[in-house]
């Protein structure tokens, strides 16, 4: 890590810029489809471990889950590597902030919109090499200028990403700027993004001398895991996701639980927990 900065893609890092309200809120106003006269002003943050109402079923923890002051839910994740498995797993994630906004007896309309952000260091769509922003609603088929509201996904490819592409949306371009263009070999910012207030104290809390030498061991194995990852899928390690996929991930975990992996990388590549690793 000869740079001045850490990379903010990482979960470190990515958790603690965006613990700041206000630089969350600067990121979900700058990247949402939100309409004209309904930007966000103040967030109150949740839980970001998202537990099933069903006991048998996995719980699940995302990057960061707030709710706007009296309305709409949101949901970030920054996805290293894109798979089926974290698709399914944002709709699944989704759909539970909408069941639990409701206690047992409560109507309804009281359910808020939920939008789920997601940034994928990755390319994960079949479209075109510009298009990296991805937006998807519940539509009528046949006429897709009738919607219903309550659910949004939007998916953003970085490695896609041009600041041509969206040159009028000035604060959407510093924030995937901030994204694609700072890692672990950035000596020195780009002017842009030093001169804006939102992206300069980001960049302050990337600052690699703030980080204590205990954070910067867990960051380092944090990519470790993460490119590890990255070849098991290209090796085709990872099969069968349609169907079984548990016993695929179980099958996946015998192997490198054998091979010496360390219990916490088994569990971030195939999601099971350290205990359910345990008893293989």
């Amino acid at each position: 890590m000869e740079g001045k900065y850490l990379d903010p893609k990482a979960d470190l890092t990515f958790k603690l810029i965006f613990e700041h309200e206000d630089l969350l809120i600067s990121l979900l106003n700058a990247l949402l489809p939100l309409d004209e006269g309904k930007q966000i002003e103040h967030v109150e943050y949740l839980p970001t471990e998202l537990v099933p109402e069903n006991p048998g079923k996995k719980n699940s923890v995302v990057d960061v889950r707030c709710r706007e002051t009296g309305g709409r839910h949101f949901i970030v994740e920054m996805q290293l590597n894109w798979n089926n498995e974290f698709r399914h797993r944002v709709i699944l994630n989704a759909a539970k902030a909408v069941v639990k906004q409701l206690n047992p007896g409560e109507e309804f309309k009281l359910i808020q919109p939920v939008y789920s952000l997601n940034l994928i260091n990755d390319v994960g769509f079949d479209a075109g090499p510009d298009e990296f922003y991805h937006d998807y609603a519940i539509v009528d088929v046949a006429h897709a200028n009738r919607h219903i509201e309550g659910l949004r996904f939007v998916f953003i490819e970085l490695p896609k990403f041009k600041p041509k592409t969206i040159a009028e949306r000035k604060m959407a371009v510093l924030w995937l700027r901030f994204l694609t263009e700072i890692n672990s070999s950035t000596k020195e910012a780009p002017a842009e993004l030093l001169d804006n207030p939102d992206t300069a104290k980001a960049l302050k809390l990337l600052e690699k001398s703030a980080y204590s030498e205990g954070q910067l061991e867990a960051y380092d194995r944090f990519w470790d895991a993460v490119y590890r990852e990255r070849v098991f899928y290209n090796d085709g390690f990872k099969k069968g996701q349609a169907e079984g996929i548990e016993e695929t991930n179980r099958k996946n975990a015998r192997k490198m639980k054998a091979k010496g992996f360390a219990t916490e990388d088994i569990a971030e590549i195939t999601g099971l927990t350290a205990e359910e690793i345990d008893r293989l």
